[in-house]
């Protein structure tokens, strides 16, 4: 009996050490302060579709902690399922690139309350947000002022706020560009140009492109901004042939 009990015990420790653990070259691990339960999930895009990586059943303990194997740097979601029927808020992006990631936030403001520590593209994507607030937050204003003048009918305001936007427009779309070029060397370089500004003068985004590394430009982001460049290059020569027959 004694002999059967000892073998018992080998073969459970055989079989827990064999069980293979999920390994990868992204850590991503935090905390979602004031979290008792819920279900947070790792998602990404494929193919345009929002997929799920991974998933983590959250009960009593806010701390959390995903391992996912890359092949490049890539925009990865964190999805917290309040169990409110929202599926469109409580998502914070990231890019995610090889090494250790850490996500903290609150329960009450996922969004608002994130502070992540990750990789270069990260640490400049962060950095392009924070000026981007200042111009969407001037944006709002705008908006608010333009909803005023047109209930008092002040069509020198509504003029004044027209010229103001446009200008606004102009200052954000020319930061981006130059912050894409400047950080030519990394992926948030093409990403931000395809997110923020894919509508910009072809001529910019020609010129973003241009200035990738050769490593960026072969990237995930970078093939994406190549391509979408020649499609749009393709339909302006398209929609000139067609002016041209029309006359």
């Amino acid at each position: 009996m004694r002999q059967f009990s000892i073998l018992l015990l080998l073969s459970i420790l055989i079989l827990s050490c064999s069980t293979p653990k999920k390994k990868g070259n992204v850590s991503i691990s935090g905390t979602v302060k004031g979290l008792k339960k819920g279900t947070l999930y790792l998602q990404k895009i494929q193919d345009t579709v929002l997929i799920t990586l991974d998933s983590l059943e959250i009960a009593g303990d806010p701390k959390f902690s995903f391992q996912i194997d890359i092949k490049e740097p890539e925009i990865h979601y964190l999805f917290l399922d309040k169990k409110d029927g929202n599926k469109y808020n409580d998502r914070i992006d990231f890019f995610a690139e090889p090494g250790q990631i850490i996500i903290n936030t609150t329960v009450s403001g996922f969004e608002k309350d994130m502070m992540i520590s990750g990789g270069k593209n990260q640490t400049k994507l962060l950095e392009f947000k924070k000026m981007n607030k200042r111009f969407n937050d001037r944006n709002l204003r705008l908006l608010k002022e333009d909803f005023e003048a047109r209930k008092q009918n002040d069509d020198e305001k509504l003029i004044k706020n027209d010229d103001a936007y446009k200008k606004l427009l102009k200052q954000k779309y020319l930061y981006t560009i130059n912050f894409a070029i400047n950080n030519r060397k990394l992926e948030v370089a093409p990403y931000i140009t395809l997110s923020e500004v894919f509508d910009a003068n072809i001529k910019y985004l020609d010129t973003v492109a241009k200035s990738l590394s050769p490593r960026v430009k072969k990237s995930l982001y970078g093939k994406r901004l190549v391509e979408y460049i020649n499609n749009r290059k393709t339909k302006d020569a398209e929609k000139n042939n067609n002016l041209d027959e029309n006359e």
